[in-house]
């Protein structure tokens, strides 16, 4: 198993489903280049990077059983699904369940207790600023409540500069 695999696997649970295969390839972006510039070993880094790929892989379930994408549902039907694949691929137990734990939490951003939960968070949030069009002042909120790491601080005040200018 290998994240091509895991991503393979996941563009196919989202075929016909372009917004959100871009968004999870987006996340997985941001998710590898801050784990690997905040110098995770590999086994974390091979954990984050599932992760961010698998992270909504239950909003089509939400959906269908809860009628909302709401973060709630995703973390609710998320695990079920992210571990189908992950075992379909050969992925060991311990492996899954800390994936699994990741994008059954990645909306709850309190009580976050890994660099890995913390990262995912970043990562999604990165890219929901510019999909969500989030004004500017909930921009720097999310910055100062949630964001801890050094190059997810940098990303999203280099990414976002023009937001942080507008609030003086």
């Amino acid at each position: 198993m290998n994240i091509c695999d895991i991503i393979d696997s996941a563009v196919s649970y989202d075929r016909g489903d372009p917004k959100r295969i871009n968004h999870f390839m987006k996340v997985y972006a941001y998710a590898r280049l801050i784990g690997l510039r905040e110098g995770l070993e590999q086994r974390e880094q091979d954990i984050l990077e599932a992760a961010a790929v698998l992270h909504d892989i239950g909003i089509h379930n939400a959906e269908m059983l809860h009628g909302s994408s709401d973060g709630k549902y995703q973390e609710l039907e998320g695990p079920a699904i992210a571990a189908d694949i992950l075992s379909a691929l050969g992925a060991d137990e311990e492996f899954i369940q800390r994936v699994c734990n990741m994008v059954g939490r990645h909306h709850t951003y309190h009580g976050i207790d890994s660099i890995g939960l913390q990262i995912l968070i970043e990562a999604d949030f990165l890219v929901n600023i510019y999909e969500d069009d989030m004004p500017d002042s909930a921009v720097a909120s999310v910055k100062n409540r949630i964001f801890k790491t050094s190059e997810g601080i940098r990303l999203i005040e280099q990414i976002y500069e023009e937001k942080y200018k507008s609030l003086g």
